[in-house]
């Protein structure tokens, strides 16, 4: 009686422990987080979730999914490195990748680019020469998603009245029409970030437009200290001064030019096509009075920037393997599709521009174009991570403050804005 109960015991304790183990990858696996990048489209960011929750649930997989607000970024994954809490997987902007790679941050990823590239007719020339530059010596860190830009949002019910029905050719046109209809408070023309956010970056692609540069071609010596950049900065500070920028523009959020525009309180804006996406669901009216055209050119050329959003894997992550399964079945063209639709984003892959969106919407039809003829990174400088620390560190706006804010001259905001940008410059030599 004693050695059967014995081994029955055995046997009964085999089985628990064969059923704990069985149990046991289940139980105790991690979760695999995933960060994506919040855009101003909640429609389009509850397509993202649900895509990668589906992903999980497929492959019996714990997901959970951080949305993390894009003019954020930097600040959240700064902290997360130092705290040792990256996730598995996140979306970033191209210079913001750049730098990560650059601190041996994150995974290369060439078999998957290929993979990608092979599996949706190729990549666009735009995104992929925004990876594929020679800072990152024959490595991809990350894999395109989309391409992104601005288009110049205007008041054509206030314009045309006044006489200007035609879109501005040039910044300095557009400086004229905007007084002509400027009404503060009521209504402020030239509702252009200011401030130390992504938006405030437009005032680079501004500056260069009239000639000025940030650096030399060989992107080693910092060229701030010029007299197109004081044209440049005569103009823009005389605008804030003339009062055709909102007092607020100078410490926007990321959000500010948004609610500016669809308050009625803008005449223009520079946006990716999230406030239209808003209007037409909230204020029809002010959709249908609205037009939209390239931005205008500067004094010295036209530039119209193109960059790319990505998805990386930090080195950090366990997951890796199954992050790079998950970044390839992001890319499938029927999602990317309904995503677009609601997302304000143009195509980074051959087969997502046959998206309908791009072939139904403004909007996306001048994003389309902009992925396919804009001009790519920091041209006309080189896209060196130098440049992509420069903007993450929004120099061109904060020069700008110092000046409308600070009350500082021109030439001593130059003078610290040269200093510190060959600061920067310098640490990549």
């Amino acid at each position: 009686m004693k050695r059967f109960t014995t081994t029955k015991l055995f046997f009964g304790v085999t089985l628990l422990l064969l059923g704990m183990l069985a149990l046991t990858p289940a139980l105790a696996q991690e979760k695999f987080v995933y960060w994506g990048g919040l855009i101003f489209s909640e429609a389009a960011n509850n397509l993202f979730v649900e895509r990668v929750e589906q992903w999980g649930e497929e492959n019996n997989i714990d997901v959970e999914v951080v949305m993390i607000n894009q003019n954020e970024t930097v600040q959240t994954v700064s902290a997360a490195i130092e705290a040792g809490t990256m996730p598995d997987a996140l979306d970033l902007g191209r210079d913001f990748m750049l730098l990560l790679s650059q601190q041996d941050q994150l995974v290369a990823l060439n078999d998957l680019y290929a993979e990608i590239g092979e599996a949706h007719g190729g990549w666009l020339e735009s995104a992929e020469s925004l990876v594929t530059s020679e800072e990152f010596e024959d490595n991809i860190y990350g894999i395109p998603y989309a391409t992104n830009g601005n288009v110049l949002y205007r008041r054509n019910d206030l314009l045309e009245p006044a006489g200007y029905a035609e879109a501005p050719e040039t910044w300095e046109e557009l400086g004229e029409m905007a007084r002509a209809v400027n009404d503060p408070p009521n209504v402020y023309s030239m509702s252009f970030a200011l401030s130390n956010v992504g938006d405030g970056n437009l005032t680079t692609t501004m500056l260069q437009s009239w000639g000025g540069r940030i650096a030399d071609d060989d992107g080693v010596n910092c060229t701030i200290d010029s007299e197109e950049t004081r044209a440049f900065l005569e103009w823009i500070t005389t605008a804030y001064a003339d009062g055709l920028f909102p007092p607020g523009a100078t410490t926007w959020d990321g959000a500010g030019d948004n609610t500016a525009y669809q308050s009625g309180q803008a005449v223009f804006i520079a946006n990716p096509g999230s406030v239209r996406n808003y209007l037409v669901e909230n204020d029809p009216e002010l959709a249908e009075a609205t037009l939209f055209s390239a931005l205008p050119a500067g004094p010295a050329m036209r530039i119209s920037p193109v960059n790319t959003v990505v998805r990386s894997i930090p080195v950090t992550s366990e997951k890796q393997d199954l992050a790079a399964d998950l970044i390839a079945y992001l890319a499938d063209d029927e999602f990317i599709a309904e995503y677009y639709s609601s997302a304000i984003y143009g195509p980074a892959l051959v087969s997502h521009q046959e998206a309908p969106i791009f072939a139904e919407s403004a909007v996306h039809a001048g994003l389309l174009d902009l992925a396919l003829n804009g001009t790519p990174g920091a041209f006309p400088d080189k896209t060196n991570a130098a440049f992509a620390e420069y903007q993450t560190n929004f120099l061109t706006p904060r020069m700008i403050q110092r000046i409308v804010i600070d009350s500082i001259s021109i030439d001593d905001a130059i003078a610290e804005t040269q200093e510190a940008c060959q600061a920067i410059y310098d640490k990549y030599q």
